[in-house]
């Protein structure tokens, strides 16, 4: 579908703002999509997103959410609910600490890293099923997740508990794809490696994913572009028989 063929179809976006988030939300509206932006801080950037929808003829809103909150999460949706008829969710808010080592990780930070990775993605992933699944009258739908290859790979001496909290979201995508699969909802992660957005910035290392390029058998950091082309695609009707399914797209590494 082109940007100017619309449905009512509404794709709710976590930290839609930036990095994937946004490459994603313009990916999915291109594709017809209604797009729900989701943003934790950042009026202006989710306020930039909407308007280069707009421009090309695409429909989008962006709605204040911090996913470590419910109530974030509850307001999110019925904003969505108010846009349209719920078809996909893409769970991508998430979190890095600054580089560390667990002997000197606080209590503080391991829970915020939980709440927002982990919890936020399984009550985001509520609030959808209650919507899309056929045993509460919906129509269907996907939910992806965001996982990432530290979830493979640990994080040792980086973000061991950034890489736990993805571990959990593989083990969520496959039990919760298990769950569902007969109420005509799919769920799949995507697994990015090194791409070139702003999350290194806020680990205290923004040169990261450049400066370990050369451990990525490509020899080059993705793009936020190959990770939204991969989100759309599973969101796709092209994707229809995928679920409880992991992809790696990380250059091989």
């Amino acid at each position: 579908m082109g940007a100017n063929i619309l449905t009512d179809k509404v794709v709710i976006i976590t930290g839609g703002s930036r990095g994937i988030g946004r490459a994603t939300a313009i990916a999915a509206a291109a594709r017809g999509f209604r797009v729900c932006v989701g943003y934790v801080a950042n009026q202006a950037a989710a306020h930039d997103v909407v308007s280069v929808i707009e421009a090309k003829n695409g429909k989008a809103i962006a709605v204040k959410c911090d996913v470590g909150s419910e109530s974030d999460i509850l307001a999110l949706f019925k904003a969505a609910d108010a846009f349209g008829t719920l078809g996909a969710l893409v769970n991508n808010a998430g979190i890095v600490g600054t580089t560390s080592r667990v002997d000197d990780m606080s209590a503080e930070r391991i829970q915020r890293m939980m709440a927002v990775n982990i919890t936020g993605s399984i009550l985001c992933a509520r609030e959808a099923i209650k919507r899309m699944s056929t045993r509460h009258g919906g129509k269907g739908g996907v939910i992806v997740n965001l996982s990432s290859v530290a979830a493979k790979l640990g994080a040792p001496n980086t973000y061991v508990d950034y890489a736990a909290s993805k571990g959990a979201i593989d083990s969520f995508t496959i039990g919760l794809g298990y769950e569902v699969a007969g109420e005509g909802i799919r769920v799949a992660a995507i697994r990015p490696g090194l791409i070139d957005t702003e999350i290194h910035a806020s680990g205290g290392e923004p040169d990261r994913a450049h400066r370990l390029s050369h451990l990525v058998p490509m020899k080059r950091v993705g793009t936020a572009d190959e990770i939204a082309n991969a989100i759309v695609w599973l969101i796709s009707d092209d994707a229809s028989y995928v679920t409880s399914a992991i992809l790696d797209v990380s250059g091989g590494r």
